[in-house]
């Protein structure tokens, strides 16, 4: 395939990716309704035409536990029903840079491109230990699509224009 074909698979695909996700999640939510409406009704057959089965839908119940919520009031609840000198309690002091410092020095290497950071007051000039400049993520593109582009994709795959673009090849031997 040419470049401009895989971009156009790539567009199709995409198209096709974000509808058929969109339609995922609205037919769960309704699907979900309609579980939570029922009453006694904990599973249901997913079946093609000629009731052909080909999943069930199932409710869970998530199993209930408890967590914390709010951890100072759990702490001081521990604190006053607890003996001092418990177990229960860990005490420690910690030493750590100020996340607002932090912030402040990472923009302006950032903005600099070296981990060397000149010192204002002294004109010293520090090589920071434990701080690289890295590709904040790998090369990429994106796909954007044109006013009402999705549209004309929904409308050629209707009339079997994408064939050659999106027919997907069957797996020997029914591999799921």
């Amino acid at each position: 395939m040419s470049l401009a074909d895989l971009a156009a698979r790539e567009a199709v695909l995409k198209a096709l990716s974000d509808a058929i996700g969109d339609e995922l999640k609205a037919t769960r939510a309704q699907v979900q309704a309609e579980l939570d409406a029922a009453a006694g009704v904990r599973q249901v057959a997913a079946s093609l035409p000629g009731d052909r089965q080909v999943a069930k839908i199932s409710l869970t119940d998530p199993a209930p536990a408890a967590m914390v919520v709010d951890p100072e009031a759990f702490l001081a609840w521990v604190r006053d029903q607890h003996p001092a000198g418990s177990v229960n309690i860990t005490r420690r002091v910690v030493t750590e840079v100020r996340p607002a410092f932090t912030t402040a020095l990472l923009a302006e290497l950032t903005a600099v491109g070296t981990a060397e950071w000149c010192d204002p007051e002294t004109g010293v000039l520090y090589q920071v230990p434990g701080v690289e400049i890295r590709a904040t993520r790998a090369r990429s593109h994106s796909v954007r699509f044109d006013k009402g582009g999705r549209d004309l994709v929904a409308q050629a795959w209707r009339a079997g224009e994408l064939q050659h673009l999106v027919m997907p090849e069957l797996t020997a031997g029914g591999a799921e």
